[in-house]
């Protein structure tokens, strides 16, 4: 009987073998973290853009501190599964925020938008799984290098994210423009070299997770036949009941074609893809929209030279503005046409995947018997 095998992190076993990935300003909160964390799944808190009003400096660490807290324990009080947390590189913030979530003794951390090379020692002793999110076999290798040779550690895991995910993209626009469907696979493929070269020199194993634009269960299924041990979803999720996006940005997602899945300059310093929209639209022409910034939250914003406050933009959407908000999405969004429960999603995509192993099972036995 074909089976997806779980996907084990360290301690955690993780069953079916899918991560939600981390979406900000409250998408991926308590309520859609938990639900997937009570499917088996594990949940990812996104630990951006959880301040209440507009603050600076110290009292906005105070606040992203205690809005974090707040979620973590909200999503322990629905949800005995397993559940974690996402923290970008990129915060002005990230120490105090991974200090944070090791105190609130969170399953896991993943940690991407640059790469997280002090990330062990802000962990050390926790027993927090540290799970680094590149983008290219390179930047795996140097990650697993500098952990194993300053920390005397290795990743329990690594989610290789791909160029066609919502949100900030690890590359360069002409890497997004030249991405094909089977990139990702290469890339994946390359990456788990490199794990396994680290397996051979220490003993660890280290499984790869592959993220970004996989839509359905033979999505997982290519991925599983190369090696891969589990995926990250995000976008999918976003039309679901339980998660908090307004159901106007919701229906914008449901309504939008492939066209309407557009990259647009982040101000991080990385392209991101969003759903169009006049923000979106605004910004790709040029325009520099009115900016106060309110936090400082990202070391790369210059809020002078940015185009927009991109802090200020994904609170407009989580408010319901779905014109002038940021409704980040994978390049896969369009094919979305419903909004439906966890359970209901969670069920389809493991079916969905099951099928496509029991086809190359077919497949496999056909051609040995041939």
């Amino acid at each position: 009987m074909i089976a997806l095998p779980p996907l084990q992190i360290g301690h955690l076993r993780i069953d079916p073998p899918f991560i939600l990935g981390g979406m900000g300003v409250r998408s991926s909160d308590h309520k859609l973290v938990s639900a997937v964390a009570n499917c088996g799944m594990a949940g990812t808190i996104a630990s951006v853009g959880l301040v209440r009003g507009e603050c600076r400096g110290r009292a906005y660490i105070e606040e992203s501190n205690a809005g974090l807290v707040e979620e973590i324990r909200l999503s322990r009080k629905l949800s005995n599964g397993i559940i974690g947390v996402n923290v970008m590189v990129a915060l002005t913030n990230y120490d105090e925020l991974v200090k944070t979530a090791v105190a609130e003794k969170v399953d896991y951390i993943t940690s991407g938008a640059g790469l997280p090379l002090g990330l062990p020692a802000l962990a050390k002793g926790s027993g927090v799984c540290l799970i680094p999110i590149v983008s290219s076999a390179r930047a795996a290798e140097i990650v697993c290098n500098r952990w194993l040779n300053r920390d005397d550690c290795l990743p329990d895991a690594i989610i290789v994210e791909g160029a066609l995910a919502g949100g900030h993209l690890g590359f360069n626009m002409e890497e997004v423009t030249g991405w094909g469907e089977c990139t990702l696979q290469q890339v994946c493929s390359d990456v788990i070299k490199v794990a396994q070269k680290f397996e051979q020199k220490t003993g660890k194993h280290i499984p790869v997770i592959a993220a970004g634009g996989i839509f359905d269960g033979s999505d997982i299924a290519r991925l599983f036949k190369i090696g891969v041990e589990g995926v990250q979803m995000a976008t999918r999720f976003l039309a679901t009941n339980e998660c908090s996006l307004p159901d106007s940005c919701k229906q914008v997602i449901i309504d939008s074609k492939q066209e309407d899945m557009m990259i647009v300059k982040s101000p991080v310093g990385m392209p991101g893809r969003a759903v169009r929209n006049n923000l979106v639209e605004s910004v790709n022409r040029g325009e520099k929209l009115p900016i106060r910034c309110p936090y400082h939250c990202l070391r790369t914003c210059n809020p002078s030279e940015a185009s927009f406050c991109i802090a200020a933009a994904l609170v407009s959407a989580h408010e319901g503005d779905h014109e002038n908000g940021l409704i980040m999405a994978g390049r896969n969004a369009y094919r979305i046409s419903e909004v439906v429960p966890v359970r209901q999603l969670v069920d389809e995509l493991v079916s969905e995947a099951l099928i496509g192993l029991s086809e190359r099972q077919v497949l496999v036995s056909a051609n040995e018997s041939s």
